[in-house]
């Protein structure tokens, strides 16, 4: 019986040394992996611990002999993983790096077999991995730094469920890919181009938005190729074509020639005179010399509106707000179009200057978090800045004026969408300048609103229109919103664009206007009001008493309020980026709405 046992003794023996060594070649690649990488989270990884039990974003197989789950997002992750670590997991099935700053993943990861869920969205990823495991039902490569086209090697992936390549500089045409088990597309916001190819007509507009040269059903129809217009051409009728077209075109010009002659004739019988009922002033200047550079607007390729400088000025026009950098009006174009006109007072750069400034605001992306810089005009006595039209007020108006309004806008849930908005479209300014600008002026005011309660940024990048650092005076500083270095030395960064919008916060959750306001000196300074509270104790007597009666809430309160008072810290160096903050939000809101990944699981 002994030796009939033997056989049976020894395959245990041996497969229980398998299923170890497997187990213990995970452990060692994921140590040599943390080794490997610069992380700003701690690991608690160690030989004396548990894999399977004790190391955290770890999840083995039922039977606890492989790894099978590895997630870690938000840890701070950084620069490119080593290969030879985490490839050699080849039992994991969801992998999970989002909210990092990684800068390349080596391809024995993206082609391990087993893998299904791949998330790596938010991190400064600049291209596509060259090659894909052919099983993957999900993959993440959104808010990275991706460019170039779109590669082939999205046809291998036959089994992919769910696709999302938004918010990257991603170019060229989309190719025809043929998955018969894609359900969620997402290409929006990069710089793709031509027709949507047939067989992905089937996803809604919003997979392909922010592509403004993409074309084809859902988006608007292409326009018609070369090869069709010259089809064209060989019909029998091109005689009477070519004829018909003369003819309009001789009319059409008459008409112009007889439209110029009237409106100058109008010109020189009348006269504008400035003011502010029912018109924008008119440019003042007498030298004839100002005369050239007076004539236009000068319109970014952003602006699909046909409209010139006396159209302008003939358009009834109503003041909507006076601030530190010159007064606002909304304007009435006669074809019905309404635009907002900032008229920029005691700006002090010469003409070069301005022009060069603003066509690094008018470079920026089109974003839907931010109020686009249609046109400027610039002469010796005007400066003028032509801005789209957003209708429903400000974030201003809607924290202090709702109670009066009787507006029920103000919920938590409200809020929260309305901060997200302000810090990815911050974000996306301090991005897409390169470094080059700030937006300087961040404040409720300056939050503006859709009818659905999505937050627009306007107002950004001025501060240096109105001099040197030294030169600007303490009354073109909003000193409520406002860091202490900013105070100190009239100089804007970008972290004191997070100082200001962590006030912002403040002013979100307690529902008090960071501003000095008679009988109210208490408040004139409210991250050291909020700060002198949470010193002496964790309270929610900071929160304003409306969101106080949602206690399903007060946790998502007091984790915004972190990042808050993570924005306001005294030293710059302390404060997190507006990607980092934008990101912190995104948590809230996820975890606020109860959404999860789509997926078998979580990333």
């Amino acid at each position: 019986m002994i030796f009939k046992s033997l056989p049976l003794i020894f395959f245990v023996l041996c497969f229980h040394s398998f299923t170890t060594a497997d187990l213990n070649s995970d452990e060692e690649a994921l140590l040599t992996f943390a080794a490997s990488v610069s992380h700003i989270k701690k690991l608690n990884w160690s030989h004396q611990k548990s894999i399977c039990s004790s190391w955290i974003g770890v999840r083995c197989t039922t039977d606890n002999t492989r790894v099978r789950t590895l997630k870690l997002p938000g840890f701070g992750l950084n620069g490119s993983i080593r290969a030879d670590t985490l490839g050699k997991l080849d039992a994991l099935k969801v992998l999970s790096l989002r909210f990092n700053y990684l800068i390349d993943l080596p391809p024995d990861v993206s082609t391990i077999p087993s893998l299904r869920s791949l998330f790596l969205q938010h991190n400064n990823l600049p291209r596509i991995m060259p090659s894909l495991s052919s099983r993957l039902n999900i993959l993440d490569l959104s808010y990275n730094s991706l460019k170039g086209a779109i590669p082939q090697v999205f046809e291998n992936l036959t089994q992919i469920r769910s696709l999302f390549l938004q918010n990257n500089s991603l170019s060229g045409p989309i190719p025809d890919l043929q998955l018969p088990n894609l359900k969620h597309l997402n290409l929006s916001y990069n710089n793709l181009s031509g027709a949507i190819p047939l067989s992905l007509q089937g996803f809604p507009k919003e997979s392909f938005l922010g592509n403004p040269f993409l074309c084809g059903t859902p988006l608007p129809q292409c326009p018609e190729t070369p090869g069709h217009k010259r089809s064209i051409w060989k019909t029998e009728g091109v005689t009477i074509a070519i004829a018909s077209g003369v003819s309009i075109i001789l009319i059409l010009l008459v008409i112009l020639i007889l439209v110029c002659f009237f409106k100058r004739k109008h010109r020189q019988q009348s006269s504008r005179e400035p003011g502010q009922s029912g018109t924008i002033e008119k440019p003042e200047g007498n030298s004839s010399a100002e005369e050239p550079e007076r004539r236009g607007l000068v319109f970014f390729d952003k602006s699909s509106h046909n409209f010139d400088l006396e159209d302008l000025l003939r358009a009834s026009a109503e003041s909507i707000g006076k601030g530190s950098h010159g007064t606002t009006y909304k304007a009435f174009l006669e074809d019905g179009t309404t635009v907002v006109v900032k008229r920029l007072k005691d700006v002090v750069i010469r003409k070069r200057e301005f022009e060069q400034h603003m066509e690094m605001i008018g470079r920026i992306r089109l974003h839907p978090n931010i109020v686009p810089l249609l046109a400027y005009y610039y002469s010796n006595d005007d400066k003028l800045l032509i801005y789209d039209y957003v209708p429903s007020g400000s974030f201003s108006s809607l924290l202090h004026g709702s109670k009066v309004a009787g507006c029920t806008h103000t919920s938590w849930e409200s809020r929260v969408k309305v901060a997200l908005g302000a810090a990815r479209g911050i974000a996306h300014i301090h991005i897409e300048s390169g470094g080059n600008l700030v937006h300087g002026n961040i404040k409720s005011s300056n939050i503006l609103l859709t009818p659905e309660l999505d937050a627009c940024v306007c107002d950004y990048g001025l501060a240096p229109l109105f001099g040197s650092a030294t030169a600007l005076t303490p009354s073109r500083i909003v000193v409520g919103y406002s860091s202490p270095e900013v105070i100190e030395t009239r100089q804007y960064t970008y972290k004191s664009d997070v100082y200001s919008f962590g006030v912002l916060l403040l002013e979100m959750l307690t529902g008090r206007a960071p501003l000095r306001s008679p009988g109210h000196d208490d408040l004139a300074d409210l991250p050291r009001w909020v700060q002198s509270v949470v010193r002496e104790e964790w309270t929610t007597e900071v929160f304003d008493a409306e969101l106080m009666l949602n206690r399903k809430v007060e946790e998502e309160m007091v984790r915004m309020l972190q990042i808050a008072m993570s924005c306001i810290a005294t030293t710059p160096d302390q404060r997190p980026t507006m990607e980092e903050v934008m990101r912190m939000i995104e948590g809230i809101r996820r975890s606020d709405s109860g959404q999860t990944v789509l997926g078998e699981e979580q990333a």
